[in-house]
């Protein structure tokens, strides 16, 4: 009998059961009053006038109607570019201890998220609270004592003036529980290592001494992870080394596209839980087995709003127009897209974070990640959230029985007329003309705007089919390889010249 894996599972077990239920809809009232207290005597608060907008009978509906929205470049152009001037007390008490350094997947130049004491402390009691649902899967007592591997970037954080900056991903994990410590694995060595393919190189040589439960990351690098740990030991699957492997916690992107070749990897299917940790703060996990849908932390220092996904809503760029109506946990529906708009225990306020989602349990507000804001490919009006892109991708794999590990695609122009084209990673052999084909009939049953846009001005699709290799390297060459990286999944003319440009010299 595991002893301490007993124990572990049994403190957690109690621990939900005496956990009291809680209304998402209610903790959401209580989490926006307590932002606008705590916040009220900061610069933004003043401005806004904070201390009026608490008299209200109806605080939800008054900040609302008092806040702009803001994106990143409006919020940083306006507020945040004081704090690196200096000044204090901006749209959060005090100072931020730590920036979060995110590129994205369509900046050029990182962006630098302030990262309060206070969302440290709300993403540490998201993890508890995520460590807690772990109650609700089937997982025998033996894991609970087991290793944790967790691939992000790198936790060796940048020095700079009175406060520390890295990706989310490593400031998370250089802020770990003491208690955690014994479970977390590389280990503080090998997560401070900066070079991304080094480290990488350590944990295979380390593999083996571990005995890992559970590993955590953006899929197509612990793929590439678990790819270098089977090469280095000479093994046929991940389990021949981590034979208690039980569960995988995918986060940044949907894992449904990664599935199949990630299983590929395996001896035995594990648990797959999703997450949702951006740099603005912890956001949703998967609390139950019966979905795959993430229910929202609506209880810790984030404040929730839903626009709805119209493209009378949506500028250009991916920003928000300013008459768009933001809903509340009360009035969202089912099955519909909206833009998530935040605010939270660093400042942000009815802040773009650039992610649309959709509920699927509005009692327990469960949502999936259907695309991101600027991916919503309508060029030529075929309104395709990165969702149904990806629905296509895994019914290729299904249709012809191929690994696709990853894929971009732009509506491109061919002499004057439009194209989807799309490059696909596969090393499988299969005709582009095919796929072409396949993914058309399949987007023209799933998709009516696409079935429409294709008797118009969308022409037809091209496919190229190109080894993952290379997708990394593009990945590399921008500086992004590993951590918090995510491919561009719809990209613009411009943008796609420069990645064709780069496909043919690699």
């Amino acid at each position: 009998m595991n002893i301490i894996g007993n124990i572990i599972k049994g403190v957690i077990d109690i621990t939900e059961k005496l956990t009291p239920e809680s209304s998402p809809l209610e903790n959401q009232k209580e989490v926006l009053k307590n932002l606008l207290e705590k916040a009220k005597g900061t610069a933004f608060g003043k401005f806004y006038n904070f201390e009026e907008i608490l008299k209200s009978d109806a605080i939800q509906k008054r900040f609302s109607e008092a806040i702009p929205y803001f994106d990143y470049n409006k919020i940083n152009e306006v507020w945040w570019h004081k704090l690196h001037e200096g000044h204090t007390n901006i749209t959060w008490p005090d100072n931020p201890d730590y920036y979060a350094l995110s590129s994205g997947t369509t900046g050029k130049t990182s962006k630098r998220i302030p990262v309060t004491q206070d969302m440290i402390e709300s993403i540490k009691s998201a993890g508890i609270a995520q460590i807690i649902a772990l109650s609700h899967f089937d997982l025998p007592p033996s894991f609970f004592d087991k290793g944790i591997l967790m691939l992000g970037s790198s936790t060796d954080l940048i020095e700079k003036e009175d406060h520390l900056e890295g990706e989310i991903s490593g400031i998370s994990a250089h802020n770990i529980p003491s208690w955690f410590r014994g479970y977390y694995k590389p280990g503080e060595k090998i997560a401070k290592i900066d070079d991304w393919d080094e480290r990488v190189k350590k944990i295979a040589k380390k593999a083996k001494e571990w005995d890992i439960g559970a590993i955590s990351g953006i899929p197509s690098w612990i793929e590439l992870m678990l790819n270098e740990v089977i090469a280095y030991n000479k093994i046929k699957n991940i389990h021949e080394i981590w034979p208690n492997l039980e569960v995988y916690t995918s986060g940044g992107v949907a894992f449904g596209p990664y599935e199949k070749s990630f299983n590929a990897l395996l001896e035995r299917p594990i648990t797959i839980i999703d997450t949702y940790l951006a740099s603005e703060g912890f956001i949703a996990f998967q609390a139950r087995p019966e979905t795959d849908a993430m229910q929202l932390v609506t209880d810790g220092g984030i404040y929730f709003e839903f626009v709805p996904f119209h493209p009378d809503y949506i500028n250009q760029d991916g920003s928000l127009a300013s008459h768009a109506p933001a809903l509340t946990l009360d009035d969202v529906e089912l099955n519909k897209d909206y833009v998530l708009i935040i605010s939270t225990v660093s400042g942000t306020w009815r802040y773009i974070i650039g992610d649309t989602i959709e509920f699927t349990d509005i009692e327990r507000a469960e949502i999936k990640i259907t695309g991101r804001t600027k991916f919503f490919l309508n060029t030529v009006g075929s309104q395709l959230s990165v969702n149904k892109l990806d629905d296509a991708v895994k019914h290729l794999e299904e249709r012809f029985n191929i690994k696709i590990k990853e894929y971009t695609i732009c509506a491109k122009r061919y002499d004057g007329e439009f194209y989807h084209s799309w490059y696909l990673a596969t090393e499988d052999d299969v005709e582009s003309e095919k796929l072409a084909e396949s993914m058309d009939d399949f987007l023209k049953e799933a998709n009516k705007n696409y079935r429409v846009a294709r008797t118009k001005a969308l022409k037809g699709v091209k496919v190229k089919t190109i080894p993952a290799s290379v997708f990394h390297d593009w990945n590399a060459a921008n500086k992004k390889k590993g951590g918090q990286v995510k491919m561009e999944r719809v990209m613009n003319e411009d943008k796609f010249s420069e990645w064709e440009a780069f496909v043919e010299k690699n």
